[in-house]
C-alpha cells in the first residue's frame, strides 16, 4: 500500500504543478470598456471555445477535478 501511495503523491504533485502553470498561461476575463460598446462579440470571442485559450479552461477543469479526487483518496487512511 506504501508503494500506491507514492505514486498517487507524485502524480499529485505533478498534477499540482501543471494546474498552477495552466492556470496562469489563461488570460484576464475582462473585456474592457470594448464591452460597452459591444466590440468584443468579434469572430475571436464567438469561437473562443474551439482556440487555445478554450483548451485551457477545459484542461483546467479536467485537472481540478483530477486535484480534488487525488486530495480525498491520499488523504484517506488506508
Amino acid at each position: 500500500m506504501e508503494i500506491l501511495r507514492g505514486i498517487l503523491t507524485v502524480i499529485f504533485i505533478l498534477v499540482c504543478i501543471v494546474l498552477t502553470v495552466i492556470v496562469l498561461m489563461q488570460e484576464g476575463k475582462d473585456a474592457g470598456l470594448g464591452s460597452i460598446a459591444g466590440i468584443s462579440e468579434t469572430y475571436w470571442g464567438k469561437n473562443k471555445g474551439r482556440s487555445m485559450e478554450g483548451a485551457l479552461v477545459k484542461a483546467t477543469k479536467y485537472l481540478a477535478i483530477g486535484f480534488i479526487v487525488l486530495s480525498v483518496i491520499l488523504n484517506l487512511n488506508f
